[in-house]
């Protein structure tokens, strides 16, 4: 298997892992609270990362210090997704919600890549490249219409 193969199925299966805890995310949160469905979602992630890592004898975890602090605290962010998910949901429904998290992820992508921010390579935004993220955002703004 070519290494852009195996590049595009990972790509596809988060994006399959995303399309699938977002409804489920949901249900939880219209049902016991978001903050409520936030912790499980947390602790049942936290508990298969255990699991894999404790497979692996620990893997690298006792380099933890070696990661800047701030980049221990982005699981914080998941706080957020969850959060809009639970949120936008059961207001607009689940491919509205999934389109307006993806703009705010390119939006902020875009940045980081241009800039070179938080040790990503930089990458200039281009004119293509400008135009490619307009049309998500046009399709986004069509899709909740």
């Amino acid at each position: 298997m070519s290494a852009t193969v195996l590049i595009l199925l990972v790509g596809i299966a988060g994006g399959i892992a995303v399309g699938l805890q977002a409804p489920l995310a949901s249900m939880m949160g219209v049902r016991i609270g978001s903050m409520e469905s936030i912790f499980f979602i947390h602790l049942s992630g936290a508990v298969a990362a255990a699991g894999f890592l404790a497979l692996e004898g620990g893997g690298n975890l006792s380099h933890w210090r070696e990661v800047p602090w701030y980049a221990l605290i982005a699981g914080v962010f998941g706080l957020a997704v969850i959060g809009a998910m639970n949120w936008t949901i059961p207001r607009i429904g689940i491919a509205p919600s999934i389109l307006l998290i993806l703009t705010g992820q390119l939006a902020v992508s875009l940045l980081l890549d241009h800039h070179g921010w938080l040790g990503v390579a930089a990458r200039p935004v281009t004119l293509l490249r400008a135009a490619g993220i307009l049309l998500v955002f046009a399709g986004t703004w069509l899709t909740l219409r």
